[in-house]
């Protein structure tokens, strides 16, 4: 082997580690940047997003019901106001 396909060998081989490290690095940062995330998210104390759907249909039902007995009231108000 020459002295030049050597010097591209070794030159090759410490890329792929320089390459291999950088990818390790990145991993290990992406896993520290989402368990940080995780512990600020958790620590916000939010709503699951299935108990905001299940009080928001809640609620429109009770918004329902509320003008319905509106309705009511004012047709058993007027019914008075004519008698």
């Amino acid at each position: 082997m020459s002295q030049g396909q050597k010097f591209f060998d070794d030159l090759g081989r410490v890329m792929n580690e320089a390459a291999s490290m950088a990818d390790g690095v990145r991993r290990e940062a992406e896993t520290a940047f989402r368990g940080q995330m995780e512990r600020i998210v958790n620590d916000l104390d939010l709503v699951k997003r299935e108990d905001f759907d299940a009080l928001r249909e809640l609620v429109s039902r009770q918004a329902e019901d509320l003008d319905a007995l509106r309705t009511e009231l004012d047709a058993l108000k007027s019914g008075k106001a004519d008698s």
